[in-house]
């Protein structure tokens, strides 16, 4: 059976679905198994950077973004120290890896504390626009984690500024809602107060917009930061470096965003995320516990079910808007325990299934 999905506003862009304006056709029960599991790629550029993190699908092309290519950010260095990777590569569907950007922590042209070390907050604006969130270390170590920033880098891959400051301390994850002039990006944040916290656990995580003046002439200008939600549980790792608030998804309409609470086994929701000016706290539970085992990942399926990646298991789970976990898949099995910590960015792309990094493999995998 199908079904036609309205996109409700004019010529606006999720960025993490890549759809177009108008309406498509999507298949219902698409990320149901028994499906196949294939290898797209190796996330790996040649300076050795590991543990793919962000996904994000190329929406149109510019400069040397190509539509309909994929985009993933390294978290890791060749040494496998968390918070230390420094690469962008570009993937296309049948398999072609190039490096679009390696980013220079010397080099910046703004402040970034800390340094660089990517991580899954990855967004591509249309006009070419590539955003990406730095949670560097010095050693791979949570005790030397610093607060970091957003990445701002054009469609050449050449960083050309950077997003800072308080409100921007750990940033984890990140969805954009994109259309054209103006884009909003919506990001989770796992540092405020972890660190000192020496592993137990703190209620400081905060998701934030930051609203932006967008053009293709020049680069995009900050004009608001927003705190969204908060009091999001959160604490450091030995194995995951951090845990807290991860993924992030718009719902079809836009009234609602959809938060990985990874602390709590849940899926969240904040009402009214475009135009919000204060914070709804950790907003209102959707799906808790269940086959919910340290959600990461999420992304919003083309029916508008909520797709998470267990941390723990390895688990592809969908849920329903209204909280009806309706089916789960397994997406890893390696390492020990199997999937653990191995799945953070995915894509559900029309016609093609759900594009998804493993960073136990590094490679990119297609699920359909």
């Amino acid at each position: 059976m199908k079904i036609k999905v309205p996109i409700p506003f004019t010529c606006l862009l999720l960025a993490s679905l890549a759809v177009a304006c108008g309406t498509i056709t999507a298949q219902a029960n698409h990320f149901r198994a028994p499906g196949s599991i294939s290898v797209v790629a190796s996330t790996v550029p040649a300076n050795g950077d590991v543990n793919p993190y962000g996904l994000v699908r190329v929406p149109a092309s510019v400069g040397s973004l190509v539509q309909g290519n994929l985009l993933v950010s390294n978290f890791n260095s060749s040494a496998n120290l968390q918070g230390t990777g420094t690469t962008i590569v570009q993937i296309s569907p049948d398999g072609t890896n190039t490096l679009f950007a390696q980013i220079n922590p010397n080099t910046l042209p703004g402040p970034c504390p800390g340094g660089v070390g990517l991580t899954t907050a990855l967004s591509v604006l249309r006009a070419g626009w590539v955003i990406v969130g730095s949670l560097p270390t010095t050693d791979g170590t949570a005790a030397t984690a610093q607060a970091g920033c957003l990445i701002v880098l054009d469609s050449n891959g050449n960083v050309v500024e950077t997003f800072y400051g308080s409100l921007i301390n750990g940033p984890w994850d990140m969805t954009t809602l994109d259309s054209g002039s103006s884009a909003d990006l919506f990001v989770t944040n796992v540092l405020n107060g972890t660190v000192a916290a020496g592993g137990s656990i703190v209620h400081g995580g905060t998701v934030v917009r930051l609203s932006l003046a967008v053009s293709r002439a020049t680069m995009p200008s900050l004009q608001s930061i927003t705190v969204l939600a908060s009091d999001f549980a959160e604490r450091t790792d030995s194995a995951a470096l951090v845990i807290g608030p991860t993924g992030l998804g718009l719902s079809r309409n836009g009234d609602t965003l959809y938060v990985a609470d990874s602390l709590d086994n849940r899926v969240t929701a904040i009402p009214d995320p475009i135009f919000r000016v204060t914070s709804a706290g950790t907003g209102a539970t959707v799906s808790q516990g269940g086959d919910l085992n340290d959600p990461l990942g999420l992304a919003v399926g083309l029916d508008g079910n909520i797709l998470t990646v267990n941390g723990n298991n390895g688990f592809l789970v969908e849920t329903t808007p209204d909280g009806d976990q309706i089916n789960k898949t397994l997406l890893d099995s390696s390492g020990n325990p199997p999937g653990a910590g191995a799945l953070f960015g995915l894509v559900p792309v029309l016609g093609q299934g759900l594009y998804y990094v493993d960073d136990a493999t590094n490679t990119l995998n297609l699920f359909k």
